[in-house]
């Protein structure tokens, strides 16, 4: 079982409640039978942000204040994880002591009561403020009883080592996939794993790619920010899709789908052979994702080899994001 702030968690949290990257909210009816569900499946790590939602840039928060003043019964069963800190214009990370605790109390504010920041994250590392800065404000705020932990967002392994000197982090979150493997050659998964602190995975299904679901550029709506990523153009998108179309072969010969798959190998190796505890983080907006990213299919020794050597013999073309966002990554 995965412990994050002293609080023990399933094997799959969720990443639902901004739905960052999809052009238009979820109306509540749908988007509270998902939340529902994955409480009742035993997701109940739940991360969203300050500065989710569109076109208000608070509407993620928003969604989760009516939820939770809905069911406050439910307010107890999650963990509840907010990236903040951020300029919602310009996206630049703030992380001054005054930035923070500005991001903090907005926070509080919409949340209104209903549901305690269990865990707060400065959702990129700001370059101007030292980390030990950040930090410290943060761990003023938790002495306080403003939030319950401090998470640490795309963070490189010297910054989690000098955050983590400052106080306990009690999770990092950071991509992690198929087809998103980084942080197990540049120290992060270690350090991570020799600190005790586990990595919530976010885009585990590579931000909806590796469900096999989308077969073109042209299949991603209008106004949804992956048409500005990387990996989604059309030059590399048709070379991309052979590490797709090789998860949904083996997943076929399986008997799973290709999304179940990609979870079931950041789970597998959760805890094993120098890695830290992994927790994904989907993506969901209706009860059927949820339930379908929440079956457990168990992978097998030579099946965990099967993907591992599709991952070694696959090229991925382009960066996670554009240029301006991936120079933030890691820092």
């Amino acid at each position: 079982m995965i412990t994050i702030n002293n609080t023990p968690v399933g094997k799959t949290g969720y990443g639902l409640l901004g739905f960052t990257w999809r052009p238009h909210l979820t109306p509540d009816e749908q988007a509270f039978a998902a939340m529902k569900k994955a409480i009742e499946k035993g997701a109940v790590c739940w991360n969203s942000a300050e500065f989710y939602g569109t076109p208000d840039p608070t509407l993620g928060l928003q969604l989760l204040h009516r939820y939770f003043k809905k069911y406050p019964e439910d307010a107890s069963k999650v963990i509840l994880s907010i990236k903040g800190s951020v300029d919602t214009v310009t996206r630049s990370p703030l992380g001054s002591p005054a930035d923070v605790r500005k991001s903090i109390d907005n926070t509080m504010r919409i949340l209104d009561g209903v549901k305690k920041i269990d865990i707060f994250e400065c959702a990129r590392v700001d370059p101007k403020t030292p980390i030990e800065e950040t930090v410290g404000a943060l761990a003023e705020c938790v002495k306080e009883g403003k939030i319950g932990g401090i998470g640490l967002s795309e963070t490189g392994a010297a910054t989690i080592r000098r955050a983590h000197a400052v106080h306990p982090i009690a999770a990092v979150e950071i991509e992690y996939s198929l087809w998103a493997t980084e942080i197990r050659t540049n120290g992060v998964a270690s350090v991570c794993a020799e600190l005790g602190i586990p990595i919530v995975a976010y885009s585990p299904l590579g931000k909806g790619f590796l469900t096999g679901e989308i077969k073109s550029p042209d299949d991603i709506p209008e106004g949804d920010s992956r048409r500005h990523f990387s990996r989604f153009q059309p030059e590399n998108f048709k070379v991309n899709m052979e590490l797709v179309n090789r998860v949904e072969s083996l997943a076929k010969k399986k008997g799973c789908t290709p999304a179940q798959l990609a979870m079931e190998w950041v789970r597998y190796q959760s805890g094993r052979d120098g890695m830290p505890d992994l927790l994904p983080i989907p993506g969901a907006t209706t009860v059927k994702r949820v339930e379908e990213n929440c079956q457990e299919v168990g992978l097998t020794e030579e099946e965990y080899r099967e993907l591992e050597e599709i991952i070694g013999s696959t090229q991925i073309l382009g960066g996670r994001y554009n240029e301006a966002a991936e120079s933030l990554l890691f820092a």
